[in-house]
């Protein structure tokens, strides 16, 4: 079994930056993929971001590329999600997810953290 420990989430104004940082813990924590997702008001749970176990193929969805970056420190099994120009639309809560898949879908991921909230205001 994998602990996901997310923290970073918070409020800031339109056009401003948040960091988000995930820590995992368990055996063979650093062998599995990591991810990001967020989940709106009213909106299904949606894909933001992927790295490999080894801080390979980064990748992120559509909707943030060029504004958030995902980053993985293999030391101590960290991922990381910088988040730059910020808008309302990516208000949110987000989610690190782990998983023995590199993939941008939901349920192949069985390892979730709790959660933190991102409000961008208007």
């Amino acid at each position: 079994q994998l602990q996901l420990v997310e923290s970073g989430g918070g409020l800031v104004q339109d056009g401003g930056s948040l960091g988000l940082t995930c820590t995992a813990t368990g055996r063979d924590a650093s062998r599995y993929s990591m991810a990001w997702f967020r989940q709106a008001p009213g909106k299904e749970r949606e894909f933001v971001a992927v790295v490999k176990w080894n801080g390979g193929m980064p990748h992120v969805a559509d909707s943030v590329r060029g504004r958030f970056t995902i980053s993985r420190d293999n030391a101590d099994n960290t991922v990381y999600l910088q988040m730059n120009n910020l808008k309302p639309e990516d208000t949110a809560v987000y989610f690190c997810a782990s998983g023995n898949t590199y993939s941008t879908v939901r349920l192949d991921y069985p390892y979730w953290g709790q959660g933190t909230q991102v409000t961008v205001s208007a």
